[in-house]
């Protein structure tokens, strides 16, 4: 399975972010504590895919909100797409491409995390892939 790692500046807001976005628990690695990592682990809410992956303390500035993608960009499988993007706009996310239709692909979106990171959305077309 894939890893990922999500580099913030406050480990405790983008675990909340990201808890309510997709469902996932954090374990802080004690061996980590110098980074403030996390172990991620979990399904994304509505979805049977589990995830794997590491948050920690970002190690200097975050990028100013709205620069253009300054890494690389996560897209995760949501049920709602639509549901998921109201939610981080509501929880202090902000648009960074509102949900659209990509025909045989699904509905996408992306959206910043606070933390200077864009991450994606994607509820697969019924008839694409």
């Amino acid at each position: 399975m894939p890893h990922f790692e999500i580099h913030v500046s406050d480990v405790e807001r983008a675990k909340a972010f990201y808890a309510g976005l997709f469902g996932w628990q954090f374990e802080p690695m004690p061996e980590g504590r110098d980074v403030g990592y996390h172990l991620i682990e979990g399904d994304v809410i509505g979805m049977m895919h589990g995830v794997t992956g590491g948050m920690m303390r970002r190690a200097g500035d975050a990028p100013e909100a709205g620069s253009p993608v300054r890494g690389g960009t996560m897209t995760f499988e949501v049920a709602d797409c639509d549901a998921r993007y109201r939610w981080a706009l509501t929880h202090g996310g902000a648009e960074a491409l509102p949900p659209q239709d990509y025909p045989g692909i699904g509905r996408c979106a992306y959206v910043e995390d606070g933390e200077g990171n864009i991450v994606g959305m994607i509820t697969p077309d019924e008839g694409g892939q």
